[in-house]
Formats: structure tokens, C-alpha cells, sequence
């Protein structure tokens, strides 16, 4: 097994996100973005994420950037405040490796000192292999919305997946 090590993403990290990020767009599975995104349209995302609050962490592989993985806010209301929407991406040099797994676990190890008590992920119903892995780490349909994103020219339904964190 190779080793594997997570650390909160710096400013300098951001091109690397975006790059990581962008190589899924064409695939029109894995997010709804449907064009390259800049460091400059990323940053607010970026400037969002607090490490005590809503972290971005890097993954490492024997030392090298290999993707990464973070916890957004679900909803801007104060009350959702204990349910965070989780967000991995991989480098396609990097992926069927199990480091998703890793990334999973490594969040939610994480989010009860942050004061989280559920994990949601939203997720195409065309993007198997994010449902499959999310699904083995115990995560259940919590709804579906039925053709709601159009992604080269289909329809695309959007599960939510959640997990109680204890």
C-alpha cells in the first residue's frame, strides 16, 4: 500500500484544485460545471472554506499531490450548520487506487470536531463509480431529484446521499 497523508489545502494549493477539478468536466458525470473554471473564479469558493469550520484537505500519495477532498456547508441557514456536503476529486494519475475510500474516512473522521453531525454528497445518477463508493462506505438515498441537470444534451437526475457522523 502506498503511503497516504492529508494536509489543509494553502492558497498555494488552489491551481492544483483547479486543475484536479477541471479534468472532470468533460466527462459531464462528475460535476455541473460545463466549462474550465479559473483560479480566479474558484477563489470565493476557495476564501470560504475555514479549517476550523469547513476544511479542504490535499491528499497525498507517497508525497505527491493527488487529489482532494472537502467539506462545504449543505445550506447557508444557521440550523443546517451540523450537516456539511462533502466533495472528493481525484487526479486522473491518481485514481482506482482506493485513495477515494481514504478521503471519505479521513473526512469523517474529522467532521465531529467540527461540530458536524451528518455528511451529505450530491451526486449524478450517471456517475456509478461515486455512487458505488459512497454506497459501500454506508451512505443511504436520502432523495433524488429527477432531471434536473442537462449534460451533453441528457437529462440527468441528482441523488443525495447522507450519513449520520457519530
Amino acid at each position: 500500500m502506498k503511503k497516504i497523508e492529508f494536509k489543509i489545502a494553502t492558497q498555494e494549493d488552489l491551481p492544483f484544485i483547479v486543475n484536479v477539478y477541471n479534468q472532470t468536466i468533460a466527462g459531464h458525470t462528475v460535476t455541473a460545471t460545463l466549462t474550465p473554471v479559473t483560479v480566479a473564479e474558484r477563489q470565493p469558493w476557495f476564501d470560504a472554506h475555514k479549517p476550523d469550520e469547513h476544511p479542504i484537505w490535499l491528499a497525498f500519495v507517497d508525497g505527491k499531490r493527488a487529489g482532494w477532498v472537502s467539506l462545504s456547508p449543505y445550506h447557508p441557514r444557521e440550523a443546517y450548520r451540523i450537516t456539511a456536503e462533502i466533495s472528493i476529486y481525484i487526479d486522473q494519475r491518481f485514481r482506482h487506487l482506493g485513495l477515494g475510500t481514504k478521503m471519505v474516512q479521513y473526512a469523517e473522521q474529522a467532521a465531529p470536531k467540527l461540530g458536524l453531525k451528518n455528511i451529505v454528497c450530491l451526486i449524478f445518477g450517471a456517475n456509478l463509480p461515486s455512487l458505488g463508493l459512497f454506497e459501500k462506505l454506508g451512505y443511504k438515498t436520502w432523495g433524488t431529484l429527477p432531471n434536473v441537470a442537462l449534460l451533453a444534451g441528457k437529462l440527468m437526475d441528482l441523488k443525495i446521499l447522507g450519513k449520520a457522523i457519530h
